[in-house]
């Protein structure tokens, strides 16, 4: 007979928006609990009463820990692991320098095999329990990454990348290996255990129209998986986007005219984007992917958060690794907040927290099932060490309410701050 496990401690979990009804979206317990069985979360409630109600279950005490869902990642790319914090380059620059060369190497299953676990255990010890991310040209990089997560338990996201033009001949494919190799580890991978593809063109500089419409075409034949490309990062390279489409009305059309814009689509970064594009992307329900760490570090721009949440666009938020400087979603909850001070509109922290967890996982259409301390959602949680640090303990202790309390470990946390990470009902040993 399976043991339910009773996890106690503070508990925070999201009842509405924040950016619609301020922290009072939110639900706070100073003395909570959360009772999992078989991989899910059954009850959510005051400590006392799911004791009385569960005296059977194993109980975890955290104390003070804040219990919440576990933080959602919604754009890496977890080939560039080995070069994250490279100095001093653009997008493009960056592309050429460091990434291109290093994902070469990923046609070595051995080495795609040791990254992605790497990958998968610095992440789970900063307290992300799911990614959505690109892997290289490579099969084997599609099939290391899922084998990772598959046998750490993990919900993931991930696809191989597709380019046939624009990149060294070693990261090249064809619009006809890219449609036969993708649709292949699609039925392959594609809902089995917790997995899901995302078909996965890069981005419109290194895909000719031919693949981008073959891409398409794979997508119309399996609606139901995600699609994931970048949009209006850099406006260098928007206008290599124009001089390599000249006939597209803009950066979004070069994937609308190939049947690349849709519900299901997750666009990264999205930060030039023109009135019809914002319009488009809006009208059809696509997800734009805020990567902050990336935007500063590499100098793309400044995203406009509530700008676009006013304007009913669906949000999620990203590391962005390694083009990221950061394997943590508090170090990009930070640089989240700080774009939002340079535009002027700070975020608080409800809705930091709301966009790492709920905010993401309704980007990638499975706010049911993860991102939230729910009955019937998957038991995919962290617990949060409010005092982690003495720099962040000694300004904790003089919060006067929740979001006092939890805004320096959002601001100075790292995977310190990370007591506990739970996927699919179990404990990650640390």
């Amino acid at each position: 007979m399976t043991i339910d496990t009773l996890l106690l401690g503070q508990t925070l979990s999201y009842a509405t928006d924040p950016f619609s009804d301020g922290p009072d979206a939110a639900r706070h317990a100073t003395h909570g609990g959360v009772l999992l069985h078989e991989g899910r979360i059954a009850a959510v409630g005051q400590a006392d009463t799911l004791r009385a109600a569960h005296p059977q279950a194993r109980v975890v005490d955290y104390g003070d820990g804040l219990i919440m869902a576990g933080f959602v990642d919604a754009h890496v790319h977890y080939p560039q692991t080995a070069i994250i914090a490279s100095w001093g380059k653009r997008l493009i620059d960056w592309l050429n320098t460091y990434t291109f060369p290093e994902e070469t190497r990923f046609h070595d299953p051995a080495y795609a095999t040791e990254v992605a676990g790497r990958y998968l255990d610095l992440t789970l010890a900063h307290g992300t329990t799911t990614v959505v991310s690109y892997c290289t040209i490579h099969p084997t990089s599609v099939d290391a990454f899922f084998s990772a997560a598959q046998a750490r338990g993990q919900r993931v996201v991930a696809g191989k990348t597709c380019m046939d033009r624009n990149a060294p001949d070693t990261l090249r494919d064809t619009a006809q290996s890219a449609y036969d190799d993708s649709k292949a580890l699609l039925e392959k991978w594609h809902g089995r255990d917790r997995l899901s593809y995302a078909i996965t063109p890069r981005f419109s500089p290194t895909s000719t129209p031919e693949q981008l419409s073959a891409l398409g075409a794979l997508w119309a034949e399996h609606p139901d998986c995600l699609m994931q490309t970048h949009l209006s990062e850099q406006l260098d390279e928007i206008a290599w986007v124009k001089s390599l489409f000249p006939e597209a009305r803009d950066y979004l059309d070069t994937y609308e005219s190939h049947g690349l814009l849709g519900a299901n689509g997750l666009y990264g970064h999205a930060i030039h984007l023109d009135p019809r594009e914002r319009d488009r992307l809006r009208d059809v329900g696509a997800a734009l992917i805020h990567c902050p760490t990336s935007n500063t570090f590499i100098g793309s721009g400044l995203f406009d958060m509530a700008g676009m949440i006013a304007a009913g666009q669906r949000v999620g938020l990203a590391t962005d690794t390694g083009g990221g400087s950061s394997f943590s979603m508090l170090r990009t909850m930070a640089a989240a907040y700080e774009i939002g001070q340079l535009r002027h509109a700070p975020l608080h922290a409800a809705q930091l927290l709301w966009l790492a967890t709920v905010g993401s996982a309704r980007a990638l259409r499975m706010q049911d099932q993860i991102g939230n301390l729910a009955p019937g959602m998957e038991a995919d949680l962290i617990v949060l060490d409010l005092a982690s640090t003495p720099a962040i303990a000694q300004r904790t202790a003089r919060a006067t309410d929740i979001w006092e309390a939890i805004f320096p470990t959002i601001m100075m946390g790292d995977d310190r701050a990370i007591a506990a990470t739970w996927v699919n009902g179990t404990a990650i040993p640390r």
